[in-house]
């Protein structure tokens, strides 16, 4: 219930930091030209992000004849959750990770990589599984879609306002503030939005590991299978993350290849710690 609290006031916070700007830059007329702007190019994505996402991650139909557990699993799990049973994917790279997309529960794809398979165990995997469930559940494109359409909105004003005060000021002292205001707008804005959008991003993976934890029953192998892969991160420390492996970061159960320190404001996933001490606790 924190978590989807949490997401409220995310959601919220950036839609009334995005009226701010609009009313700015050019009232309501600006911003609703902006929001549509933002809406279009996002509908696009929001549409076609499963098989987008597919293709960038090379992944293939789930051979279930040599996972059928897999499939039996999720089989299960959709049951109890009442959920259609979501296509089957899978990733040939050894890094162990996890993902679901698609823009309905009817839609839903859940995916896994040969590294995940191939470190944890039958229950861990399973945990996983659940928390990707939950992401189908909660309908995690579509809160992800409009925050990046209010983020995108707010990106596409805060533009608009620089242009707007470089060119259209007053007289030379008001136009000189004009395009130091609408410089700061430009920048500052879009920081704004980008955080909140992350920390939107964070509060759905604490909802969806909760989502796993009581689908299973306990909270305990999903904790189990966060450290596992926390511990292999060293492995792949060394590795720059790709183009397709950083535009579907916020999609996987783990980024592989997050951020430590003051770059962990703009972290898709919360710390494997924090996620673990939540699991692991009988409340939350």
């Amino acid at each position: 219930m924190k978590s989807f609290l949490k997401t409220t006031l995310l959601l919220s916070t950036l839609t009334g930091l995005f009226l701010g700007v609009g009313y700015m830059v050019g009232g309501r007329s600006g911003a609703i030209i902006a929001l549509l702007l933002a809406t279009v190019m996002n509908f696009g994505m929001f549409w076609f992000s499963g098989s987008i996402v597919l293709k960038m991650q090379k992944a293939v139909p789930l051979d279930t004849q040599q996972y059928g557990y897999i499939e039996q699993m999720v089989q299960e799990l959709a049951r109890i959750d009442n959920l259609p049973m979501p296509k089957l994917y899978f990733v040939d790279t050894p890094i162990p990770n996890a993902f679901a997309t698609g823009r309905s529960h009817r839609t839903a794809v859940v995916a896994v990589t040969r590294g995940i398979t191939e470190i944890l165990d039958n229950n861990e995997l399973r945990s996983v599984l659940a928390h990707e469930l939950g992401h189908v559940k909660n309908r995690d494109m579509l809160v992800s879609t409009i925050a990046a359409t209010v983020g995108g909105a707010i990106a596409i004003l805060a533009e608009m306002a620089f242009w707007g005060g470089a060119f259209f000021g007053g007289g030379d002292e008001e136009e000189g503030n004009n395009f130091i205001g609408s410089l700061a707008m430009m920048i500052l804005a879009p920081f704004a939005a980008l955080l909140i959008q992350m920390a939107v991003s964070r509060s759905r993976e604490y909802l969806a590991d909760q989502h796993g934890k009581h689908l299973v029953g306990n909270g305990n192998d999903l904790a189990s299978a966060l450290q596992k892969l926390e511990d292999f991160k060293p492995k792949v420390s060394k590795l720059k993350p790709t183009a397709r492996q950083d535009a579907s970061a916020h999609l996987m159960f783990m980024n592989m290849f997050s951020a430590q320190g003051l770059a962990s404001l703009f972290a898709t996933h919360p710390s494997t710690k924090s996620r673990i001490e939540k699991l692991t606790t009988k409340e939350q």
